[in-house]
């Protein structure tokens, strides 16, 4: 049976930073092993590892965002078996008064610029290519790295066609999608394995 790893990149590494003691560091290169343990553990069979897929969004005006694009894609996407799916986060629109409806871009109260960006595309990618790898036989047992519910539909078309996924998660966060999946494990106690040496 061949397993494949699917990594909401920011709801994981923000669950870790919010489950983990200061100053740890995750050792991304022991992930897709310590994950394919949890899920051999579960399905009780021995499972072929193929790719760890991590989808990230960034944005491309601010200086961290492009040192995390840099380590995104010259080290986090060479470590074997990880391909790494990048997504440009937009501008967001101006907040806009409900009740004259014009734009406010300068906050109120300390005359700020009100600017943001908006994530696009990383939940559709993710299910886009559960889906579609499914349905090509590129996986039989699938690991979804996220707590987000917005895959509850997806995880239930794939059930109904028989194929497993097994949710990864920070509980209480994500109780429903993990409800939803064949099976699911607390990464808590995977967080020591997981420790960057």
């Amino acid at each position: 049976m061949k397993v494949r790893i699917f990594i909401d990149f920011w709801n994981f590494q923000l669950n870790v930073n919010d489950n983990s003691q200061a100053g740890y560091k995750l050792g991304w290169e022991k992930l897709s092993l310590v994950m394919t343990q949890q899920a051999i553990a579960l399905i009780g069979q021995p499972l072929d590892f193929e790719e760890t897929r991590v989808y990230l969004s960034y944005d491309p005006r601010n200086p961290s965002d492009r040192n995390l694009r840099n380590w995104a894609t010259n080290v986090l996407d060479r470590f074997p078996g990880v391909h790494v799916s990048l997504s440009e986060r937009k501008p967001k629109h101006p907040t806009m008064c409900s009740a004259c409806h014009k734009e406010i871009s300068v906050c109120p109260h300390c005359s700020a610029p009100m600017k943001g960006t908006i994530e696009k595309g990383v939940d559709t990618a993710i299910v886009t290519d559960l889906l579609s790898l499914a349905w090509v036989g590129a996986w039989d047992v699938a690991i979804l790295i996220s707590s987000d519910r917005d895959f509850i539909p997806a995880i239930k078309s794939l059930a109904i066609k028989g194929f497993r996924v097994i949710n990864a998660h920070f509980p209480p966060q994500g109780m429903d999608l993990a409800r939803e999946c064949w099976g699911n494990f607390d990464l808590v106690p995977c967080l020591p394995a997981l420790q960057r040496n």
